[in-house]
Parts: structure tokens; sequence; C-alpha cells
């Protein structure tokens, strides 16, 4: 089956912002993911995301680990994360979920 984009933010929901109890996705970090057909076969996978606050101390720990889990997915050849800040992250980007988890639903 080919990889999909589904597949790769699956893969991203076990990713958790440090400060949040809550993963990338549904913190509305994620932006874009692209999903290429690589030369050597297999994918080639590029998430562009944001975080919440431009600053974070912990953004390249945040990158690393995203890069980590779309390099484990079967068939991924090499995976990038583009920091961007534009737009810039704000709350209305959670999903419902999120805002469950950090009460304020």
């Amino acid at each position: 089956m080919p990889l999909r984009e589904e597949h790769c933010l699956e893969a991203l929901k076990t990713c958790y912002d440090p400060e949040l109890p809550v993963n990338i996705v549904d913190l509305g970090l994620v932006y874009r993911c692209q999903v290429q057909p690589s030369s050597q076969g297999g994918y080639e996978v590029t998430v562009q995301m944001t975080l919440t606050a431009p600053g974070c101390a912990m953004a390249e720990l945040l990158k690393e680990d995203v890069e980590s889990k779309l390099a484990a997915l079967p068939e991924v050849r090499a995976a990038r994360v583009e920091l961007v800040f534009d737009p810039p992250w704000d709350p209305s980007r959670m999903s419902e979920a999120a805002r469950l988890a950090l009460g304020l639903l």
C-alpha cells in the first residue's frame, strides 16, 4: 500500500509538545505534510510545522522527534522538517480533542 499523508499524520500523533500534554497534530502545529516518491525507491516526506512560540527552547528536540517518527515508517527514505512561522500559530488551530485535554471546553 502506498504511503499517504494520513499515515504520516498518524505517526506524528505520537509526538508531543514538551510543555503540553497534547500531540502536535491536534495542537495544530503541523501545517503541511508532503509525501513524494523517492528516486531511490520508497518515499521522501517533508513536513512544514510551526511552534507555539517562535523562541521555543525545545524546537530542535521536537524537530528531531518528528523526523525520527517519520523515518520509522515503512519505505520512508528521507524525512525533513521545515519550521515556519507564517502564519503564526494561534489556539484556534487546535482540534476539539486538544481543547478538551487542556480544559478549554
